[in-house]
């Protein structure tokens, strides 16, 4: 049994001042950095996604110039790009497997990633023998919501740390925790953590 952290999407388009910041992203990657740093052996795998999309097309949709900001979005996180890295505050070198996703598509989930070794997080996953899955990141009613519910269906136990996530909106955050507890997540907040 080994357990493995989740950091969805903290990258700087996705913090204050990015092309889809979100309210309090800058202090999720401060307060991920410090989880980290207070627990380094909490978790046996540290795995960070990133969007990571194509800048020439509309990415499958996913871009257009008249976003409706549920399907289609203003181009961000275009691969290479300052928007598409991590945020300066998140300990990037405490990563243990980088995950892109959304390249030249949409992408919600972790598990629509693959990682810089072409891998599935899937198999990442069952190769280290991962049962237990913390996530934290951004958005919580996007991103963080559909990994959280895709390591549901494939039989992990998940827990959302709820002070380590922000959302695009109060209401759809709330909302996003409150399906994921019904599909059987736990909610807890980071000074749950032990190692």
């Amino acid at each position: 049994m080994s357990t493995a952290l989740f950091v969805i999407d903290v990258q700087n388009d996705f913090t204050e001042g990015g092309a889809l910041g979100v309210q309090g992203g800058a202090a999720v990657a401060e307060g991920i950095s410090r989880l980290l740093a207070a627990h380094p052996d909490a978790y046996d795998l540290v795995i960070a996604s990133r969007d990571w999309h194509d800048g020439d097309n509309d990415n499958g949709g996913h871009f257009s110039s008249e976003p409706d900001f549920l399907d289609s979005w203003p181009p961000h996180c275009v691969a290479g790009t300052h928007g598409a890295e991590y945020h300066d505050d998140l300990t990037a070198h405490a990563i243990d497997f980088h995950v892109r996703k959304g390249q030249g598509q949409p992408a919600y989930s972790i598990y629509e990633g693959v990682t810089e070794e072409g891998g599935t997080v899937r198999d990442l996953l069952d190769s280290h023998g991962v049962t237990d899955i913390d996530v934290v990141g951004l958005a919580t009613d996007y991103c963080v919501r559909a990994s959280a519910l895709d390591a549901l269906a494939h039989g992990r136990r998940v827990r959302v740390i709820t002070d380590l996530v922000a959302g695009v909106s109060a209401e759809g955050s709330r909302e996003a925790l409150a399906e994921l507890t019904r599909a059987g997540a736990d909610l807890i907040t980071s000074d749950h953590v032990t190692p």
